[in-house]
């Protein structure tokens, strides 16, 4: 197996802040926007998110977690059952401007997903996705993220590997892993 370091604890910091930048040049002073992580990854990244903007520019904006679970296009055709996590989303989306946020992007199928669960919570006036890592060149569905940490061109063969200290690792690390034939 080998493994390439994409983001070390520095450099995710760094992108974090550039990210939380670009939204900012984007939504100004964020009236009208709500932040949701999906889970079970994407929600450590959101946190970071939420909390850097906090920092950077002293909005506190609305912070959900989404569960896409049962939304999912595959859901009765595994094996074993998924386990669902929690959602919980504090606020209403109908006529906010939503920043979808999840670690990476490969096929695009869990932000339709997530696209299809957000409905029970309103319409809302515009969804942007922000991710980590854009996999691309392997889309089953017509998804761009507006805002990307890092893009990656990889096989179908590669995995990316997210570690968050949240999650136990002991540091935070990102990784672009391939299995040797």
């Amino acid at each position: 197996m080998q493994k390439k370091l994409l983001f070390s604890q520095e450099l995710l910091q760094i992108t974090i802040s550039r990210l939380c930048q670009q939204l900012a040049e984007t939504h100004e002073d964020f009236t009208n926007v709500v932040l949701i992580g999906l889970q079970p990854r994407g929600i450590y990244f959101a946190q970071r998110i939420h909390q850097r903007i906090i920092e950077q520019f002293g909005c506190d904006l609305p912070i959900g977690n989404l569960d896409i679970t049962f939304y999912r296009d595959d859901f009765g055709r595994r094996e074993s059952p998924l386990k669902a996590n929690s959602t919980q989303i504090p606020f209403v989306i109908e006529g906010k401007k939503v920043i979808l946020i999840d670690d990476v992007l490969f096929t695009g199928r869990t932000i339709n997903a997530a696209l299809n669960a957000m409905t029970a919570f309103g319409r809302p006036k515009n969804v942007e996705l922000l991710t980590l890592v854009d996999r691309k060149y392997k889309r089953d569905v017509p998804i761009e993220p507006k805002y990307v940490g890092q893009t990656v061109n990889s096989i179908h063969s590669q995995r990316v590997i997210v570690e968050w200290k949240e999650q136990g690792a002991k540091k935070d690390s990102i990784w672009l892993v391939s299995e040797l034939i």
